[in-house]
Parts: structure tokens; sequence; C-alpha cells
């Protein structure tokens, strides 16, 4: 982790933004208006994708792509006027909200005011023309770190947002570029404004390795957790993938998620997602919505903080183009979702998620996770049934009868065991210390 990283980012929750397709508008002031009903979820930090003016040439779709960056200090007409944008950092903060702006410091529109300026600060194919390392991103254009006075051009963008008032960074595809940079850039900016939250957008192993294959830069979470507060969680969403399709079985996927507690500094902080702008919808995964409803939890009660994709509360299983106007459809709106994201953003906030012991144990039963938090003398103990499974199933607690933080329903526990359903359960218990062992006493 970064030196001074707090490991209160676990009780965050960050809500991700794409302002073209928010509302049929499209805007900056259009947001405002739906900020109560983001801060309502228990959201933290909004996070909005790139702002900035679009390149046209080469684009994809009718309106291009949001990461073809035309102009790293412009803002894209489309969404208002920059005084449109302060209003809006102005109307988040007021709601006790942080602003996180999307960084594309991979690439560059092909035509972009810094390739207009400095062509000779842009990587170069064998055969000497401009052009990037990933084929299918044919809109854009690589830029070439072994430049520095690239460096100080992108560390002073950085300093006029946090200047206007933005707090913190998501960086795209952070792992292709050289960590030295983004220490430099952690550094200058903290001179500036303290607390300025980084969130780099980590790759799947298989991108990972083929970066390095051809030569280029590619840094592993562990590289990055030296400059950034945040990774994504692509290590082991890639396992949830490949679970879903039926090449891997849960237990395989489990072991991955497991790993992550001794491969990571102990502070370590994921954002965990089920959906994000680059993947499909949750819901075409999770077709059946108790299921949504316990992946879901399970997400929530992870080690890190967590990611809602703006959209992720309708029942559309069609992500949004980035390419056109494609605005969600809030009447889709579930509103039993909607009150389960806000009851896990409500118990998220418990410091036993950023301060405790967390570890997933072995239930017994594929297809179900038994987890828990110790902290002192509290436990906080999370079942979910992600196969939908019938009978008992044995939980660390003495028999009793507990309540669910959810839904606020009775759990009875007897010799042992409990009776799966099919809804989510987090619930709480008092420990003690008895002659150097941990002894469970009541529910909180």
């Amino acid at each position: 982790m970064a030196f001074d990283t707090p490991i209160e980012l676990r009780n965050q929750i960050i809500y991700e933004a794409y302002v073209r397709n928010h509302s049929k508008e499209g805007t900056f002031n259009e947001l405002v208006k739906d900020l109560d009903n983001i801060k309502e979820l228990g959201v933290n930090i909004l996070w909005l994708m790139p702002i900035h003016s679009i390149g046209q040439k080469n684009k994809k779709g009718e309106l291009g792509c949001p990461y073809s960056i035309q102009d790293y200090r412009g803002i894209n007409p489309e969404y208002g006027t920059l005084d449109d944008f302060k209003g809006l950092i102005k109307a988040v903060h007021q709601r006790g909200m942080k602003l996180m702006i999307d960084v594309v410091y991979n690439h560059t529109a092909h035509d972009s005011k810094l390739f207009e300026e400095h062509p000779e600060w842009f990587y170069r194919t064998a055969d000497g023309e401009v052009g990037n390392k990933v084929g299918d991103w044919y809109d854009v254009i690589d830029l070439d770190f072994n430049n520095q006075e690239l460096w100080d051009y992108l560390i002073d963008a950085l300093k006029y947002w946090v200047e206007l008032g933005v707090d913190g960074f998501r960086c795209d595809v952070a792992s292709m570029i050289p960590l030295d940079f983004w220490k430099q850039a952690r550094t200058e900016v903290a001179q500036l404004k303290e607390g300025v939250i980084w969130l780099a957008e980590s790759v799947e192993p298989d991108f990972l390795k083929a970066l390095r294959k051809n030569g280029f830069v590619g840094l592993s979470d562990a590289e990055l957790y030296q400059a950034f507060d945040v990774s994504y969680d692509y290590d082991t969403f890639l396992y949830f993938k490949k679970y879903k399709s039926g090449e891997i079985s849960f237990s395989q996927y489990l072991e991955k998620v497991r790993m992550q507690e001794y491969i990571y500094p102990a502070n370590y902080v994921k954002m965990r997602f089920i959906e994000n702008h680059d993947q499909a919808r949750a819901r075409r995964w999770l077709a059946v919505k108790e299921d949504l409803y316990n992946w879901t939890t399970f997400y929530y009660f992870q080690q890190g903080l967590t990611l809602i994709y703006g959209g992720q509360e309708t029942d559309d299983i069609i992500s949004p183009s980035l390419f056109d106007s494609d605005p969600v459809d809030w009447t889709l709106l579930d509103e039993y979702y909607v009150d389960l994201l806000k009851d896990l953003g409500e118990i998220k906030k418990d410091e036993i998620f950023a301060k405790g012991h967390y570890e997933i144990l072995d239930s017994g039963r594929v297809g179900v996770v038994v987890a828990t938090y110790q902290l002192n003398n509290r436990l906080m103990v999370g079942v979910f049934n992600l196969e939908q499974k019938l009978g008992d199933i044995s939980v660390p607690v003495p028999d009793g009868t507990y309540e669910n933080l959810i839904s606020a329903k009775q759990i009875k526990v007897e010799d042992g065991k409990m009776t799966l359903g099919v809804e989510p359960i987090i619930f709480a218990l008092e420990v003690k210390e008895e002659e150097g062992q941990k002894v469970i006493l009541a529910e909180l």
C-alpha cells in the first residue's frame, strides 16, 4: 500500500457515473439532480468517467469514446461548461461526498491537443508511425513515457483539477504506465492537497502477461500498491467469470479470493464490483434475482471498498454504449435491490469491515459462502447462498436466535446449524477471551 493510505477506505462506496448516459440530457446539471438518490445508497465517492472533450479522428460510434481524450484540461461541451462542472463539485461536497475523475494517461485521441503540440511525446511502432499497443483501441494513440517533459505536463494537469476541487483520480490502465511516474505524481499532488484518493485500474492476469511478453510495461497489483490506495479486483473477477461460464469449479474460484489475504499487504484495499463500464451488466451473469442479491451482498462483505456502476440499480441486462447516446432506463429500477444497496451501505460503515480480521471459512457446502470478521470482542458473520442450495449448513456460532442485519428477520441456530434460505444473511455477535480462547457470548 501507499504509505499514507487510510485503511478506512474499506468502509467506502464508490458510484461510477457516465455523464453522457446517466440521463437523457447527459449533462453535469442533470447529474446534480440525482445526487441525493446516489447519496442515499451510502455512497462516499462519486467517480465520473472522463469529462474531457473527445477526439473525432478515427472515433468509435457516433459520438466517440470518452477514453479518447482530446484535451486533458478541457471539458466535453456535451456535458456543459467549466462552471457547470464546478457547480457539480460544490453540490457533491455539500452532500458530504468526494468527487473523483478519470485520468487517461496511457493514450490520447489521434487529434489531441497534445499530439498537435508535442508529437515527439508519442509511442512509435516499428515503422515509425504513431500507434498503440492494443490493436482494438484504434481510436487512440499511445504516449511515450521516456520523455520527462511529458511527466511534468501530465502532473501539472492533475494539479489543475485538484485546485478546482477534485478529490481523487481513477487512473485508466494504470498497469501500462511506469511506476515511477505514478509515485512522482502522487508525491507532487500531495504537496498541493493531502488525502487525494488514487484508484488504479489494474488489469486481468492474461492481459498483464501479454503486455510483459511483448516487452511493454505491465505492473502487477503488488507494484501498483506502492503508489495507489486502491486497485481493481480483476485478479479474482476473471475467475468469477470462469466459474459462471463453467470453466472452473466454485471451490477453485473461492480459493483465488482467499489468496488475496496473503499475497497483498495486510492493509490492502480492493475495489469490489459485480459490474463496471468494461464488463457486462451483472444481470447477464445473474439472471435469477436471488443470485444477484446474494452475490451483491457477498461483494459488499468482502474486504475492500465497493463499486456501484450507474444503472446497476435497474433490471436492465444491457450496458450503455460507450460510443453513443444510450441513457440508462430508470423506469426499470429494482426497488427491492435499491433498498438492499441502502441497507448494505449502512452496514458497510461498521469499522469491523476496515480493521477486523477477515476470513472465508470452509462452509462444507459447494455454492455457499460463510465468512467472518473479528475485531476485539466483536464478530460479524455473513452467509451467502450463491447457488440456491437447500438444507442446513454449519455456522461458527452457539445455538440461539440471531437477527439478520439486512432484513431484520430472525435466524435460528440449532446444534451449530441453520437452515439455508434464498436471502443473504449478515449478523453480529459479541465474543470474550477465556483462557486464551475466543468464546462467543451473545448476539449484538
